[in-house]
C-alpha cells in the first residue's frame, strides 16, 4: 500500500512542472500543455454522448466518483492498446464505486462505430468542440507536417476556433463527487500511458 501512495505521488510530482499555468489556451505543442492539478476542480463544460446529446461533464462526475480517461481517438493504436489493458480491470473499478468516462475529439458517429467493436462499460463522450481537452489544459496544436500526415491515412483531427488542428495529451483524472481531481497522469509522450493496474490500485486505495 505504501509503495501505491509514493507511486501515485511520484506521478502527481511528474506531472506538477507541467502544471503551473492556469489551463485556458491550447498549448503550441505537446511538451507545453498544462494539465489540471490535484484538488483543482473539474471544469463544467459540456461533451457530447455518443448519440450526439449534450452533457455537462460536471453533473456527470456528480453521480458517482470518476476515471476520466483522455484519448486521442479509435484510430491511434496506442488508445487501442490502452482500452484493451483497461478492460481486463474495468469491472474491478466498478465494483469500487466508480464510473469510466472516455473523452476524445472523435465525432459522435465515430463512437458508435467503437462501441459496436468493444464490450466495455465505458462511457465514451465526444469533445469535437474541445471544450474539456482545452479546460483540462491537455490540448495543443498539431503542425501542419503532422496533421497532413494523417489526413493521408484518413484521420481529420478536430480543429480550434483559429481552425487549427488539436490533439490531446492523453490523461487519466480521478475525480471525487465533488469534482475534485483527486489523481492525475499525463504525459506529452502518446507511446507511454499508465497501466491499468496502477489506475487500478490508485482507485483502490482512493475509494477508503
Amino acid at each position: 500500500m505504501r509503495s501505491i501512495l509514493v507511486l501515485a505521488l511520484f506521478v502527481s510530482v511528474l506531472v506538477a512542472p507541467l502544471s503551473m499555468a492556469q489551463p485556458r489556451e491550447i498549448a503550441p505543442e505537446a511538451s507545453a500543455v498544462r494539465p489540471l492539478l490535484n484538488g483543482m476542480t473539474v471544469p463544467n463544460v459540456t461533451v457530447k454522448l455518443a448519440d450526439g446529446s449534450p452533457v455537462s461533464l460536471a453533473a456527470l462526475t456528480m453521480q458517482k466518483p470518476t476515471v476520466i480517461l483522455f484519448y486521442r481517438g479509435g484510430w491511434c493504436p496506442y488508445c487501442n492498446r490502452q482500452f484493451a489493458e483497461l478492460q481486463t480491470v474495468e469491472q474491478d473499478i466498478i465494483d469500487l464505486g466508480y464510473q469510466i468516462l472516455a473523452i476524445s475529439p472523435e465525432t459522435p458517429e465515430n463512437l458508435q462505430k467503437q462501441a459496436l467493436k468493444t464490450e466495455m462499460k465505458v462511457t465514451q463522450l465526444s469533445d469535437t468542440d474541445l471544450n474539456a481537452i482545452r479546460e483540462f489544459g491537455l490540448g495543443f496544436h498539431v503542425d501542419k507536417v503532422t496533421q497532413m500526415r494523417y489526413a493521408a491515412n484518413n484521420i481529420n483531427l478536430a480543429k480550434d476556433v483559429d481552425g487549427k488542428a488539436v490533439l490531446p495529451a492523453p490523461g487519466v483524472f480521478i475525480v471525487n463527487q465533488k469534482g475534485q481531481v483527486e489523481f492525475s497522469y499525463v504525459n506529452p509522450d502518446f507511446k507511454v500511458r499508465p497501466s491499468a493496474e496502477l489506475i487500478l490500485n490508485v482507485a483502490k486505495v482512493l475509494a477508503k
